[in-house]
């Protein structure tokens, strides 16, 4: 046992990104079952939809799971009072200042894991009492830091500066990938767009589909003036760069998104004017699989991989 199976009580150390509109009880419970630690991800959920959701993961699974909430939520209060009250014992925060909840959380005798883009977010995450930081390289999917630090230069960057267990995401989607991260430092592994093209993802097939096809270059961080957003490059991407070419002001960037964009693209399957949320690593993934497939294959490949290191490189 390494320090995220033991802080988690799981078997690997590989954690499912609570990604907004794919992370619902299914997949969560899938990943949980299948060894890893799944998470419900509330940032895409109303109150009354993630109480059910997490009551319906308790059902589907005996194992550990959590549920991640980005603090900028506007019910924030109330999904904090559901969680404490469906007995979750793991939450992952992001998008906040960890200091407002961890305490809290902790009180109830929750596990805290905050998010981070940073070496010195990371510090301050640790200095609020979390019990261990996800640090997420430039290459993820979804929101993104503005730092633009890569996982590659991440993960040994935050090792050096706290002592908690640090868990790493961002272009993460195979065992060898796996084994890179934890050779820079990383206790375990956070992966988001490889279980995105899961069969038990919430995701719409259009999508899972289009991230099959996704090859380098194909997405790109955007919208930074916002929350910057890594996106396929579709029409509603094109229809954003061309508004850039007439340095657009923030409130005209806010009305060409409007609202429920990222739904209408991953949930809903609108390819065209959808918000196509994916890390680069896409490019790796070629086939929508099982979950349990997913956790088998990464964890046969990482200790292959691992194993063939006896021999000397030079």
């Amino acid at each position: 046992m390494n320090k995220i199976t033991q802080l988690f009580n799981i078997q690997y150390p590989i954690i499912q990104g609570g990604m907004i509109w794919n992370s619902g009880y299914k997949l969560a419970s899938a990943v949980s079952n299948a060894g890893g630690l799944g998470l419900i991800g509330a940032g895409s959920m109303y109150p009354d939809v993630l109480r059910e959701h997490i009551q319906k993961c308790k059902a589907a699974t005996d194992k550990p799971f959590g549920v991640n909430v980005p603090m900028l939520y506007p019910n924030i209060e109330e999904i904090i009072q559901i969680i404490i009250e469906e007995g979750v014992k793991i939450v992952f925060t992001s998008a906040g200042n960890p200091k407002t909840w961890t305490g809290h959380l902790k009180s109830h005798g929750i596990t805290v894991v905050h998010v981070v883009s940073s070496s010195k977010f990371a510090l301050k995450a640790q200095e609020a009492g979390v019990d261990a930081v996800v640090a997420e390289g430039f290459e993820a999917g979804g929101h993104n830091g503005r730092e633009e630090t890569t996982t590659l230069t991440l993960i040994p960057m935050v090792k050096e500066q706290i002592s908690i267990p640090l868990i790493a995401a961002g272009g993460i989607a195979t065992g060898r990938g796996m084994l890179a991260a934890m050779v820079l430092g990383a206790d375990g592994i956070q992966m988001g767009s490889r279980f995105v093209a899961s069969f038990e993802s919430s995701a719409h097939d259009n999508f899972k589909n289009t991230v099959l096809s996704v090859k380098e270059g194909d997405t790109q961080v955007t919208l930074k003036e916002l929350a910057p957003v890594r996106l396929i490059k579709n029409k509603f991407y094109q229809d954003l760069q061309e508004l850039y070419a007439k340095c657009p002001s923030t409130e005209e960037l806010k009305s060409l998104l409007g609202r429920a964009r990222a739904k209408r693209g991953m949930f809903e399957g609108d390819l065209i004017e959808g918000e196509l949320e994916i890390g680069q690593i896409a490019g790796l993934i070629h086939e929508v699989k099982s979950v349990e497939a997913i956790v088998h294959e990464v964890i046969t490949e990482f200790d292959e991989v691992k194993n063939s290191f006896r021999q000397p490189f030079f």
